[in-house]
């Protein structure tokens, strides 16, 4: 079966996520792995979904339907390159005070040496008792074969000196 990975957007509110998957499980589609949030008082999310090959321009008529409720995209999904299982992952957690260029420069290092973001996830919140905001990222990458993981880490910690953040780098 076909797989979609769909794109969604919309003003924050009660049912959105019952509204998407009734018109997947409409279509003969099976829901197998999202991540969504509420976002500066919008919903967002990536679902990838199933759906049988003669039922999916009907999913992505039904998914038009939502306009005004949610924009989704659906766009085609495609496999893992082979032997991507194969590299080590790296899991790298750093928090700090929050000011500009600390995605830039920490996925700068990532891009020099040929690692894959897997999962990113980052916050800003209120700095206990300090006052101020901190920056709190968690980032799960991707290690090709033949990439020195202790590389990676030196680099790292050489950029989160010059951010002033804390960062810890382990593997997966």
């Amino acid at each position: 079966m076909p797989r979609l990975v769909l794109t969604v957007i919309g003003d924050d509110r009660a049912g959105l996520v019952e509204a998407l998957a009734e018109a997947v499980t409409a279509h003969g589609g099976n829901w197998e792995q999202s991540q969504m949030a509420e976002l500066a008082g919008q919903f967002a999310g990536i679902v990838v979904v199933t759906v049988p090959a003669d039922r999916a321009d009907d999913l992505r008529t039904a998914l038009e339907g939502l306009e005004g409720l949610l924009d989704v995209s659906a766009h085609p999904g495609s496999e893992e390159p082979e032997g991507v299982d194969d590299w080590r992952r790296l899991r790298i957690d750093l928090v700090g005070s929050d000011h500009p260029g600390i995605v830039h420069d920490v996925s700068a290092v990532l891009s020099r040496h040929g690692l894959s973001i897997e999962t990113m996830t980052t916050e800003r919140r209120d700095a206990p008792m300090a006052g101020g905001q901190l920056f709190e990222a968690h980032i799960l990458v991707r290690v090709p074969p033949g990439t020195e993981p202790g590389a990676v880490r030196d680099e790292l910690e050489r950029v989160a000196s010059e951010l002033f953040v804390e960062l810890s780098v382990g593997q997966d």
